[in-house]
């Protein structure tokens, strides 16, 4: 315990450079620059010039961290954001006289804790009490009567309360105690303070001062205290005087050069949508590394010429680039800001909010990510005097209420003192207090205590967060420290994501091997149907109507036309056709003469057609007689209508070829996002176990019916196509364009009696808003893909209809 007789540091008396600092001190504004440009000549730095008293006639004005607490105070003045919260537990026989005159004590010597903010012509300025006029109330409360299973409940309640009542900032004092009597030798001590007064290194001089003061009142030592050669109303016009004299344009010109005029937003996976206005309500989860872990990662940074919080600091760069994605990172990082030695024993505000840019390569190492924190903080303790409301006004980033300017995630290691100190008989020990405020979407925050273990919580928004979410946050986090201190030259993406009880997880949930039947390509397993059910219902479309039998006959003579063309197996045929019975023979076909059917969107544009159709390699083309025109010299490739094929006289039975499960069965071109449309095969294999995998999950039966209507250039179409064929339901076909037209397909899904159909999530929303789905009493099952389902959209539907909603999309 530090003796208070003496203020913390040495005395300002005994610098060398306080008589330059005392004229700089006098001197009018116009002349401070000109002082410190001579100084720089000379080579002193004026971060070496010691602060010095205010003139006694000079104004006391807020510190720039002050002013925008005030501000944000003025925006929300009931919010509890930005209270500085804590406890201590006093174990012992307790002198309560003793405790008051201690906390007094501290009072009259920490000016800034007698201070408020009153306005004056709509600016505030700082009011400091005279020590006789400012009494802070420790106020009272009794829960020794209170049963010991419910004690900590009400000790808790109290807690939250204390923390979340506001405080005036016009009238002080910005200091809140209460003196909570749990047993005859047990208390605790609450304290609250706004951070305008105060920060987290004033917290730990105020407990350190308490014991102190605690134990010499009991001795009967009245004498007050010494004072300090300056109090915290001096650091805040110093700050202002050599900030504004120069110094602060200097250090600004290296932040906006480093930040640019981007600002990457960071976007976490939240689980709910960004309110407009946040409740600054928040949650914490924290745990202690383990013990191995904390001393490897000392071991670590002492080899690497770093320190603790650089490993860590670097670890969340690379966890967090992983959680979003993202390369580019800002994090905001809190100074202490007190580099003046007679700061050490202030209290105040001092606590300065940088924003560091991280760059994270997911092809480096830890290594090379530790030495570009390493360099960057060396850089920063440099720069370290600019208040973080001169950055935003400089870099002037997007508003938004919902979010921070400049950063949403912080960082911040502290370094705690004994968690237990005792003074005067007494045993001051602080009180874990859960925190319920959150001022960003995710803070981390690491303490090291003098036994070196290494604690790690994360406080978060529960406006945007569930507390399951960041525990297993909080595993990741941990796991990916484990592995980058055990190997921490391996690049960066062959990191494990998960941890190993995830890993097992993921496991158990993978072991999903089936044994289905063993068939070599599609048409052998739809066969297998046609010759179960050769007179059920397989095709309709408008008044056409085909069974089993019928489809696979008109199917079998035209693979037979198609082998004569020179059609085979891993030959692909291209086919330009709406929805129609000739389309799905045409598929059909082309699989059965063991080639790959290539879908070509008639309403797409012709030079995009025929772009794919030449990159393609495809002998020939299939179309339909009105779409003919669409294809005049069609890159020297035979065109036919499929309406008018000599097929009355080929063989209706299967044709024979051997086509095997690594054959391909059907090609798509992707949309041509990167500038040219490219091929994706697809082969037997793959579609026989999603198929088989379908009708094994949804059991469909001779009285299905399913709906075709999603344009067959998407893969979704294929088990629309197929799936029914090989189960025994029924295959109908809609006009084209009605997919587009909810009562188009309210009319298709009550005429036919559709059971089974899928929606993109935007089409089924407004399928849904068009009043539609009520009337689709056949309906069982809506099956979704393509695009995230909103959980507002799956209770609409569940609310309308009493047919499953399946939900198939994946990232």
């Amino acid at each position: 315990m530090n003796d208070l007789s003496q203020p913390h540091g040495p005395s300002l008396r005994d610098d060398p450079l306080r008589p330059l600092a005392e004229r700089f001190n006098a001197l009018p504004a116009p002349k401070q620059r000109i002082f410190l440009q001579q100084l720089r000549a000379k080579g002193i730095d004026a971060r070496r010039l010691p602060i010095v008293p205010a003139p006694p006639e000079a104004q006391s004005p807020l510190s720039y961290s002050q002013k925008r607490l005030w501000l944000l105070w003025q925006l929300e003045p009931t919010a509890s954001a930005y209270h500085i919260t804590g406890g201590l537990q006093l174990s012992g026989e307790l002198n309560e006289a003793a405790l008051q005159a201690a906390i007094a004590d501290i009072v009259a010597r920490h000016a800034v804790l007698r201070s408020d903010f009153p306005t004056q012509d709509g600016e505030p300025v700082v009011r400091v009490h005279d020590v006789d006029a400012c009494t802070v109330t420790l106020s009272r409360e009794d829960l020794s009567d209170v049963s010991v299973s419910a004690r900590d409940a009400a000790l808790a309640r109290l807690a939250q309360e204390q923390a979340t009542r506001p405080f005036d900032l016009t009238q002080g004092p910005l200091l809140r105690l209460c003196l909570v009597r749990c047993e005859a030798e047990r208390h605790a001590l609450l304290v609250t303070l706004h951070h305008i007064v105060a920060d987290g290194v004033s917290v730990e001089l105020f407990v350190e001062e308490l014991a102190s003061g605690y134990a010499r009142r009991l001795r009967g030592d009245a004498d007050a205290l010494p004072s300090f050669e300056i109090q915290y109303s001096d650091y805040a016009r110093w700050q202002r005087l050599w900030l504004e004299a120069g110094e602060g344009e200097q250090q600004l010109a290296y932040w906006c050069e480093r930040l640019g005029t981007e600002e990457p937003v960071l976007e976490l996976p939240v689980d709910h949508l960004r309110p407009g206005l946040p409740s600054y309500r928040g949650a914490r989860v924290g745990k202690a590394l383990p013990d191995a872990l904390s001393q490897r990662l000392r071991q670590f940074a002492r080899a690497q010429h770093a320190t603790p919080f650089m490993v860590l600091l670097a670890a969340y760069g690379v966890w967090l680039g992983r959680l979003c994605g993202q390369s580019q990172l800002r994090i905001g990082i809190p100074v202490a800001n007190r580099t003046s030695p007679a700061t050490q024993g202030l209290m105040g505000c001092f606590v300065n909010t940088q924003v560091w840019p991280l760059q994270v390569s997911r092809q480096a190492s830890f290594v090379d990510q530790l030495k570009a924190v390493r360099e960057q903080a060396l850089q920063a303790q440099a720069h370290q005097d600019v208040p973080f409301e001169h950055l935003v006004e400089a870099l002037q980033p997007a508003r938004s209420l919902g979010r921070n300017p400049l950063f949403q995630v912080l960082f911040n290691h502290l370094q705690r003192g004994d968690r237990e100190v005792e003074a005067g008989g007494l045993v001051f020990e602080r009180l874990e207090q859960t925190a319920q405020t959150a001022q960003l979407d995710l803070a981390l925050t690491t303490e090291e205590n003098p036994q070196g273990q290494i604690t790690a919580t994360f406080s978060y928004a529960t406006d945007l967060l569930e507390a399951a979410t960041v525990q297993a946050w909080h595993a990741h986090f941990v796991h990916l420290l484990e592995q980058v201190l055990e190997q921490p030259e391996r690049a960066l993406h062959e990191l494990a994501p998960l941890t190993p009880a995830e890993q097992a997880q993921l496991s158990t949930w993978n072991a999903t091997q089936e044994d289905y039947p063993s068939y070599a390509s599609l048409p052998a397993l739809i066969a297998e149907q046609v010759r179960a059910t050769p007179d059920a219902l397989a095709l309709v479309h408008g008044d056409t109507r085909l069974s089993y039998a019928e489809l696979d006959a008109r199917a079998n003579q035209l693979a037979h036309w198609l082998q004569g063309q020179g059609v085979g197996p891993d030959v692909p045929v291209a086919v330009c056709a709406e929805r129609s019975v000739e389309l799905v023979v045409a598929l059909l076909g082309m699989i059965k003469a063991g080639g790959a059917y290539l879908p070509l969107d008639p309403e797409h544009p012709r030079e995009r057609l025929q772009g794919m159709l030449e990159d393609s390699g495809s002998p020939l083309l299939l179309t339909q007689s009105h779409l003919m025109e669409k294809w005049p010299g069609a890159a020297d490739v035979p065109v036919y209508a499929l309406e008018d094929l000599p097929l009355s006289g080929l063989p209706m039975s299967a044709p024979d070829v051997v086509t095997g499960p690594e054959n391909l069965v059907y090609c798509l071109y992707t949309s041509g996002s990167t500038g040219k449309p490219k091929a994706v095969g697809n082969r037997h294999l793959g579609l026989l176990n999603r198929l088989q995998w379908m009708q094994a999950e949804y059991g469909l039966t001779t009285r299905d019916r399913v709906l075709q209507k999603t344009p067959y250039t998407f893969d979704v179409s294929v088990w629309e196509f197929f799936w029914p064929l090989l189960s025994g339901a029924a295959l109908v076909m809609a006009p084209p364009g009605a997919h587009r037209d909810p009562q188009a397909l309210r009319e298709l899904i009550v005429e036919h009696g559709i059971t089974t159909l899928h929606f993109v999530p935007s089409m089924l929303q407004a399928f849904v808003s068009a009043g539609e789905l009520p009337a689709c009493t056949s309906l069982k099952r809506i099956i979704c893909s393509g695009e995230a389902l909103p959980a507002e959209l799956q209770r609409q539907v569940l609310a309308q209809t009493s047919s499953e909603l399946h939900n198939l999309y994946g990232p």
